[in-house]
């Protein structure tokens, strides 16, 4: 088997937009109050392209590693066994809790920073994760 790259591009699109919903028109409000965040009114969009064009390179380095684990997991019984879908977000929860909830949670402990908006974060991560492992499950 081989990772599928239109798989993985995919994914990360999805990532993209699953935090752009999150943080804008489903949630915005609450993450900017959470995350004690302020518009002035001259945010342009034009202004955010270089930091989207990073994060979405960051996305597919994220999908490409959850495409690699697929990989090596999906013949194990760990990873449910069941159809490659459930797989791949099997695989995709065991990475967000074993790698994105306790590194995060470090911001949270040591550095004091809101539980509220770490819950926040993690939740929208687990979503984008759990898509992102559906995805390459899919098109495997």
């Amino acid at each position: 088997m081989e990772i599928n790259y239109w798989a993985v591009l995919v994914a990360a699109l999805a990532n993209f937009v699953i935090g752009f919903l999150f943080h804008g028109p489903l949630f915005g409000k609450t993450w900017m109050k959470l995350a004690n965040v302020h518009p002035t009114g001259n945010e342009k969009f034009s202004d955010m392209i270089p930091q989207m064009i990073k994060n979405y390179i960051m996305n597919v380095v994220a999908a490409y590693v959850l495409a690699v684990m697929y990989l090596f997991a999906s013949t194990s019984s760990v990873a449910g066994g069941g159809s490659a879908v459930a797989c791949g977000m099997t695989i995709g929860f065991f990475l967000w809790l074993g790698f994105v909830v306790t590194s995060s949670s470090m911001e949270v402990i040591w550095m004091k920073r809101s539980v509220k908006l770490w819950l926040f974060e993690i939740v929208a991560s687990l979503v984008s994760i759990l898509a992102m492992g559906a995805i390459i499950g899919a098109w495997r």
